[in-house]
């Protein structure tokens, strides 16, 4: 027997008009492009996006194409979010960090008609222009005044100008919620971007579990800015589920240093921050330097790389700020994890419970997690225990865009690539990902806990370990160091500083200081190229 429920269809559209209806007036605050600080509401948003959907259906655009963005983190991006995706075609937001043989690749691959660019990233769309035959429409996010002069782009537009003569009123059509979205590609460290499509569906469940308290906890009493960018993972899905719960957002355009940060935290008293710890590096450092304190930031939430506990520390107990690790991927959506203590720790002592913060915390619900071996048998969360990291769940990409076959999808699971362990609890923990976690005599050493461990120590502003070959144990770990800013470290010192932090066998056999950590399209450290330059290094057996 059915339940006897409306079937109303989980659809982009409905959340620009739900946050139209509700919070109108809720304010929009962009550091914008062209300089200055840009104000909108979600009302404003609501109604900008109807007249760019008409827009983009005058030029032809219809269901299922493919329309582009390289942009910044925007009130215009917002716009084009929703536009797009309501309309039933499906918003392609590209890294402009990709190589440029990379940004072809992803244009031609997902046959974009239209491209919409930041005036930031005028070098990349002359060079789409010119590679790409496929793209009918170029439009640049500004207004006349604006426009790049010498742009050498045939037919291109203006953002403003485009939907200028447009009119407000659009219905968004009624799409089967399984419909495309939106596309994001991976960031191609090793071989071509791969993409994975969105639907309605999977992202407005992906919204809700967002909101949820014990996830990001966004609500309308939160001002929110997402420093992780809209033109990767959706933003982490944040602007889909500020818009659905009516929570302020600041947006901070190009302005991603910690100077720029920290002026629009203090100015527009933002409450939630969400980004990469390269990011939060950077403003905690200028927050030091000015000796000012976060004072209106209540959560920041940490995902994209392995949270130091050093860091955890500095926002808690220098800040005020309580800190969710979070932990997902382009193929999650990307929230696969996120870390907010259980009532019993509440019992334990601050590093106690530091302990189980660095852990990348439980699954969301909607989504399940499990270890596996080599072989594939599952393995038990007993929180020692190491294994292949699987998920599956509505937010799970099932396949890759236009490749019929891939072993990372198997039995109805997506194997992650990393190396994890989960505890009785369910927090799981990431300790490598599997292409670099160090093989030493048979076992598995973690780099990311040597890492954590390094920077804990105030010299140490980063950290990398990578394996370097050994003639007695395959591989021994070699740690890699970025000092902090005025300060000085011999090695010695720092392996005499992880003596008693680390298991002895872990130690690494050689430190090195290096000017800086090559840093990758989604701000994540590039251990490839680590190994490429490390690749002659040589460990003699004592």
């Amino acid at each position: 027997m059915l339940g006897l429920m409306m079937n109303q269809p989980l659809l982009i559209s409905g959340q620009i008009e739900f946050a139209a209806k509700f919070h109108a007036n809720t304010e929009v605050v962009t550091r914008a492009v062209e300089g200055p600080i840009r104000r909108s509401t979600y009302g404003q948003v609501s109604r900008r996006a109807k007249k760019l959907a008409n827009a983009l259906q005058r030029a032809g655009v219809g269901p299922g194409d493919r329309v582009a963005t390289i942009a910044w983190n925007t009130d215009r991006h917002l716009e084009l979010y929703f536009a797009v995706s309501g309309m039933g075609a499906v918003q392609h937001t590209i890294n402009p960090r990709l190589s440029p043989d990379q940004l072809k690749y992803v244009v031609d691959h997902s046959e974009d008609i239209a491209l919409f660019f930041d005036t930031t990233f005028t070098k990349c769309a002359q060079f789409l222009s010119r590679q790409s035959a496929g793209i009918r429409h170029f439009v640049a996010m500004t207004d006349d005044e604006h426009l790049p002069a010498d742009h050498g782009i045939a037919g291109l537009n203006a953002y403003e100008s485009l939907i200028a003569g447009e009119s407000d009123v659009y219905l968004w059509p009624e799409l089967d919620e399984n419909t495309a979205s939106s596309l994001c590609y991976t960031s191609g460290t090793t071989g071509n971007p791969k993409g994975v499509l969105y639907s309605h569906r999977s992202t407005v469940l992906h919204s809700y579990a967002a909101a949820m308290a014990d996830v990001l906890g966004l609500s309308s009493a939160d001002v929110t800015l997402p420093v992780v960018p809209m033109f990767h993972v959706n933003a982490w899905g944040v602007p889909y589920a500020a818009v659905m719960v009516g929570s302020k957002l600041v947006l901070p355009g190009p302005g991603l240093d910690g100077r720029s940060l920290l002026d629009l935290i203090e100015a527009e008293r933002v409450t939630s921050l969400l980004g990469v710890p390269t990011v939060w590096l950077a403003l905690l450092a200028q927050a030091k330097k000015d000796n000012k304190r976060l004072s209106s930031v209540k959560k920041v939430t940490i995902g994209g790389a392995a949270c130091p506990p050093s860091m955890i520390r500095a926002f808690e107990e220098d800040h005020g700020v309580r800190v969710i690790h979070a932990w997902g991927m382009t193929e999650t959506s990307p929230l696969g994890t996120a870390n907010v203590l259980l009532p019993k720790h509440d019992r334990l002592s601050s590093e106690d419970q530091l302990a189980i913060k660095v852990k990348q915390g439980r699954a969301v619900f909607g989504v399940d997690l499990r270890l596996v071996d080599d072989a594939g048998d599952v393995l038990p969360h007993d929180g020692k225990t190491s294994g292949h990291l699987q998920i599956r769940g509505p937010w799970v990409a099932s396949a890759y865009f236009k490749r019929d076959r891939d072993d990372n999808f198997d039995d109805g699971w997506f194997f992650t690539g990393d190396i994890a362990t989960i505890d009785a609890d369910g927090y799981m923990h990431v300790t490598d990902r599997s292409k670099d976690v160090v093989k030493s005599g048979g076992e598995w050493i973690s780099t990311i806990e040597i890492e954590n461990a390094a920077m804990s120590h105030p010299a140490v502003a980063q950290a990398a370990v990578i394996g370097v070959p050994h003639p007695k144990w395959q591989e021994r770990p070699l740690l890699l160091i970025v000092k902090a800013e005025g300060q000085e470290v011999a090695s010695k010192e720092i392996l005499a500083f992880l003596a008693g932090r680390i298991p002895s066998w872990w130690m690494p056999d050689a430190v090195e200081v290096i000017e800086a950590l090559p840093i990758g399209p989604t701000g994540k450290v590039l251990k490839r190229t680590l190994r490429e330059r490390f690749g002659n290094y040589r460990l003699q057996e004592p």
